[in-house]
């Protein structure tokens, strides 16, 4: 399997999922932005903004080449020596909607191989509801659940608790929603995160999280859009938006390596919302439904059923 299969088959997701979202926000369409990366290859980034459903979305896929940069090499214990040159090639998305009452939701599907033949895929997709809906969690993580089972039974819950330990905001000490699944080198034929799989068979894995977006999205899109919400719920909403922005400034291993290399800076910062706020101290009404949402922002939680 070339990288070229792989590649193709990122841009086709990509294309799909934004037919998906601008059929269902109904007036939204993606601008798309063509860009060329300093140490070779590029992408493209689509920006949804202003849509009936959607206030700020985008949905990137990129394909970039070069020499493994020295903070990646130390990560990968390779030598300073050594002439590796890397391929990475993926799709990324946020969504932030305009109602409160629809979640925020991200996804991101990876795939990187160095020049002396090692290659692992990565990725993930987790959900960060303003007001977490105990129906949609359920229905959020069932799907990721039965998604992960037809590639191997270990795979929900070892993905599961990666991702409450990773989209976790430490000093709040609360998780970013309701978790998802995340997985990093996933490695053809090694014992370890990939349970020992094919290249085929990991990419099919892949391949089965990234075609899961536009069903979950779309659905919980439809089911929210129309919901009545009052100032208060968007000013909580904008207060939530700075938790998500905390997240990915401070903690988020792909922003900060991103914006560390001279990577593509509008690309990288166009998971953050449109609009956040930050107000001292703030701490909800006990027993009201922003309290209930603090509350269940904890690792560990079974959603699934």
């Amino acid at each position: 399997m070339k990288v070229e299969e792989i590649e193709g088959f990122f841009k086709s997701l990509q294309d799909n999922i934004c037919r998906s979202i601008e059929e269902t926000d109904g007036t939204g369409k993606f601008k798309e932005d063509l860009w060329e990366h300093h140490s070779g290859g590029g992408g493209r980034t689509r920006l949804i903004q202003h849509g009936s459903v959607l206030e700020k979305g985008g949905v990137n896929f990129s394909k970039v080449q070069g020499e493994v940069h020295p903070r990646l090499r130390q990560q990968m214990n390779l030598s300073e020596n050594d002439d590796f040159h890397f391929t990475a090639t993926g799709v990324s998305i946020v969504m932030h909607p305009y109602n409160p009452h629809v979640p925020i939701i991200h996804m991101n599907v990876r795939y990187f191989e160095l020049s002396n033949g090692t290659c692992w895929f990565g990725g993930g997709i987790d959900l960060t509801p303003h007001y977490i809906n105990e129906a949609d969690a359920a229905f959020f993580h069932n799907y990721l659940k039965r998604s992960c089972d037809k590639h191997h039974i270990d795979f929900y819950p070892k993905f599961k608790t990666w991702a409450d330990d990773y989209f976790f905001i430490q000093h709040r000490n609360e998780t970013r929603g309701v978790g998802g699944i995340f997985f990093d080198y996933l490695k053809p034929d090694d014992a370890g995160n990939g349970n020992g799989l094919s290249k085929e068979a990991l990419f099919a894995f892949v391949k089965e999280v990234g075609e899961s977006f536009a069903p979950i999205y779309t659905t919980l899109m439809q089911n929210h859009r129309d919901e009545p919400f009052t100032e208060e719920q968007k000013q909580w909403q904008f207060l939530r938006r700075g938790r998500y922005v905390e997240f990915n400034l401070v903690w988020d291993r792909g922003t900060k390596f991103g914006l560390e290399t001279n990577g593509r800076t509008e690309s990288i910062l166009m998971s953050l919302p449109p609009q956040a706020n930050w107000e001292y101290n703030f701490e909800p009404e006990p027993g009201s439904p922003e309290a209930k949402t603090l509350e269940a922002l904890k690792k560990g939680l079974n959603w699934a059923s």
